[in-house]
C-alpha cells in the first residue's frame, strides 16, 4: 500500500471524527467562544472541557448501539419508545437545524457586507442579496450533488483560521505578562451568563451533530471488532475540538477581555485575531467565517432529510424530490436576519443554546437501550459506561435548567 493510500484510508477511518469536527468547529463555536473570552476571560473554559468530556461518551454509546443492532438511532428510538417521543425528538432537532441556518448565515452575512464595505467601492450589495448569493450557491451544490470539492475547500479554509486562533493563543499566553489567575477573572452577575454557557455547550454537544453520528458509522460499516477503533476516533474528534476552541477562547480573553473591548456586532469578532493577522485580521476572519458558515450550514441541509431516512429506516437518497424541497426551505430560512433585523451574534448563541432542551431525554433513551438485554444481547453497557452516562444525563439536566434561567434572563 503507497504513502498516499494510506493517507486516505486513515481519513476513511476516521470519517465521523472529522464530520464531527467539522461541524462543530464552525461559526457558532468561534462566535460562542469569542464571545465567552471577551465578557469572562477563561472562566467559562469549564462549560467547554465538560461538554467535550461528555459528549466522548455518547458518541461512542450511539456508536455501539448502532453498531450491535444495525439500526441507526431515531429507528432505535422509534421501535423501542415509538413513534410520538421520536417525532418529538426530530422535531426539537429540525428546530434546532433551522434556528443553527438562521443564525450562521445572520453572521456570515454581516462579516461578508463588512468586508465588501472596508475593502471595496462596491455600494450596491446589501445583506439580504449578499444572504441570497450563499443561500443559491449551496442549494445548487445540494441539488446537483457536485459538493465535495466545495467542502473540501471550505474544510482547508477553516483549518487555517483554526490555525490562525492557535498560533495567536500561544502569543497571547506568551506576550500577555499576566499570571494564569488573571485568565480566570470572577463572574459577573450578567443576564447573560446562563445563555453563553448553554450556547457553548450546544455548540459542543450538538443533539443533532450526536444523532447524525449512528448514520455515519451506519455507513462506515463498522462491526464489533471495530469498537476499539470507534473509542479513538470518539477521542480524537473531541481533544480536537476542545483544544481549538480553547485556542479560540485564549485569544479572544488576550484581545479583548484585557482591552474591555466589547464585542456587539459579528465583525467585532475579528479583533481576536489582531496580534497574529494584524491587518490582514478583517480578511482572513472574513474568508474563515464564510467558509466555517458555508461547511456547517451544508451539513444542515443534509440533516434533516437523513434523519427522517433514519426514523423511517429508507435509503438515504437526497436526490427525492420531498428532500430537495426541505433542503431549498431549510436553506432560505437564512433570509430572515438579513431581511427582517437583528443581532448576529446573540441570535446565533440562543440557536447554539437550544440544544441542551433535549439532550437530557435521548441521553436517558441511551441509557435505558444500552441496558437491556433484548437490545444488546451480550454487549451490554458496563458498570464504567453507566456510571459514565448517569453523570453526563445529571449534567445534561444542570444544562437544561441553566439554558432555561439564561433564555429567561436574555427576553427579560
Amino acid at each position: 500500500m503507497s504513502f498516499s493510500e494510506k493517507i486516505k484510508k486513515r481519513i476513511k477511518d476516521y470519517g465521523p471524527a472529522f464530520f464531527i469536527i467539522g461541524y462543530v468547529v464552525g461559526t457558532g463555536s468561534v462566535t460562542s467562544m469569542v464571545v465567552s473570552g471577551a465578557k469572562y476571560g477563561l472562566s467559562l473554559s469549564w462549560a467547554l472541557l465538560l461538554s467535550c468530556f461528555f459528549t466522548y461518551f455518547l458518541l461512542i454509546s450511539i456508536s455501539k448501539l448502532t453498531i450491535v443492532t444495525g439500526d441507526t438511532l431515531m429507528f432505535n428510538f422509534k421501535k423501542n419508545f415509538g413513534k410520538p417521543i421520536t417525532l418529538f425528538i426530530i422535531t426539537a432537532l429540525a428546530v434546532s437545524i433551522v434556528s443553527s441556518v438562521i443564525g450562521v448565515m445572520a453572521v456570515v452575512a454581516e462579516v461578508a457586507m463588512e468586508w465588501i464595505s472596508v475593502k471595496t467601492s462596491i455600494s450596491f450589495l446589501n445583506g439580504p442579496v449578499i444572504a441570497s448569493f450563499f443561500i443559491c450557491l449551496l442549494v445548487g451544490l445540494f441539488w446537483t450533488g457536485k459538493h465535495e470539492n466545495f467542502i473540501k475547500a471550505m474544510s482547508l479554509m477553516v483549518g487555517f483560521m483554526a490555525l490562525a486562533f492557535i498560533i495567536t493563543s500561544v502569543m497571547v499566553l506568551k506576550e500577555s505578562g499576566r499570571s494564569m489567575a488573571d485568565f480566570f477573572p470572577e463572574l459577573p452577575q450578567g443576564d447573560d451568563t446562563g445563555l453563553i454557557i448553554a450556547g457553548i455547550v450546544g455548540t459542543t454537544m450538538a443533539g443533532v451533530c450526536l444523532a447524525s453520528r449512528s448514520i455515519l458509522v451506519q455507513e462506515q460499516s463498522w462491526k464489533i471488532a471495530d469498537l476499539e477503533k470507534d473509542k479513538k476516533d470518539g477521542i480524537s474528534s473531541m481533544v480536537m475540538t476542545f483544544l481549538i476552541s480553547l485556542a479560540i477562547m485564549i485569544s479572544a480573553t488576550g484581545t479583548l477581555y484585557f482591552t474591555g473591548a466589547e464585542v456587539e456586532k459579528a465583525t467585532d469578532l475579528m479583533h481576536a485575531l489582531g496580534p497574529w493577522a494584524g491587518e490582514f485580521a478583517l480578511t482572513l476572519f472574513t474568508l474563515g467565517i464564510i467558509a466555517a458558515g458555508l461547511s456547517s450550514i451544508f451539513p444542515n441541509l443534509l440533516l434533516f432529510p437523513w434523519l427522517i431516512s433514519d426514523y423511517t429506516g429508507t435509503p438515504r437518497n437526497m436526490k427525492r424530490p420531498l428532500f430537495k424541497i426541505i433542503a431549498v426551505l431549510v436553506a432560505s430560512s437564512g433570509l430572515i436576519v438579513p431581511l427582517l433585523g437583528g443581532k448576529p451574534i446573540w441570535i446565533l448563541i440562543a440557536s447554539q443554546a437550544l440544544s441542551p432542551f433535549v439532550m437530557p431525554l435521548i441521553t436517558l433513551f441511551l441509557i435505558i437501550l444500552l441496558n437491556r438485554s433484548e437490545v444488546m444481547k451480550t454487549h451490554k453497557a458496563n458498570a464504567g459506561l453507566n456510571l459514565a452516562l448517569g453523570a453526563t444525563f445529571v449534567f445534561n439536566c444542570f444544562m437544561l435548567y441553566v439554558a432555561i434561567t439564561g433564555f429567561v434572563g436574555f427576553l427579560r
